[in-house]
Formats: structure tokens, C-alpha cells, sequence
């Protein structure tokens, strides 16, 4: 049984940082492309960062680009994403998972709701 736990999120001012924490049971990170999805309401999941199964790749939303950093530690099972230079556009609930389709170059697709056990997320909120 896959279970996730995403944690680190919270209420900052703009320019601040924020590290987001995901650790997994049933579930190895290593194993796929993963990476870190955000939801605002009334909005479609989007991939905002996501790593290949080997960790040579990573894929970052246009939006992102420059200021949040993902990483993984397979031998803690965790992956991580540094938020850098945060604005309030960020303010989302903020998920990991497995990605449904990755291409370094092009995208991260988040799999369907009903596909996978999605977490509870963890809140950003960035006030100007």
C-alpha cells in the first residue's frame, strides 16, 4: 500500500524560501520519474518540478525556472524542492508522486486522481 506524506509548506512573504519534503511507503523514489505537483482551487493539477528515474534530468515549469531546485534521496526515500525567491502566483497546495509522463525537455504530467493515492499535500502560502 502506497502511502505519501508531503511536509515543509507555510505562510511566507514574497522573496522568502521554503524546503518541501516527500517521503513514501510502498513507493521508491528511484524507481520513475517523479516530481512535485501544486494545485490551486478550481485549477487542474500542474507539474512544477519533476527528476528521471536515474536523477540526471529534471524538468521545471517555465514559471519556476530559476528559483525552485529539485532533488532526491534514494537512500532515505525522500525528495525534496528548494523554493527560492517565492512569490504569491506559488500560493498552492503543493503534491509529490510519481509523474504519469516526462520529458526533461518538455513536461511533467501528474497521474489522474482516481490512478494513484495522492497524499494530503502541503500548503504554500506567499503574501506580497
Amino acid at each position: 500500500q502506497v502511502q505519501i506524506a508531503e511536509s515543509g509548506g507555510g505562510s511566507v512573504q514574497a522573496g522568502e524560501s521554503l524546503r518541501l519534503g516527500c517521503t513514501a511507503s510502498g513507493l521508491r523514489f528511484g524507481d520513475s520519474a517523479v516530481g512535485w505537483f501544486r494545485q490551486t482551487p478550481g485549477k487542474e493539477r500542474e507539474g512544477v518540478a519533476c527528476i528521471g528515474q536515474s536523477g540526471g534530468t529534471t524538468y521545471y515549469a517555465d514559471s519556476v525556472t530559476g528559483r525552485f531546485t529539485i532533488s532526491r534521496d534514494n537512500s532515505k526515500n525522500t525528495l525534496y524542492l528548494q523554493m527560492n525567491k517565492l512569490k504569491p502566483e506559488d500560493t498552492a497546495m503543493y503534491y509529490c508522486a510519481p509523474a504519469s509522463a516526462y520529458s526533461s525537455d518538455d513536461y511533467c504530467t501528474p497521474l489522474a486522481a482516481d490512478d494513484f493515492p495522492w497524499g494530503q499535500g502541503t500548503q504554500v502560502t506567499v503574501s506580497s
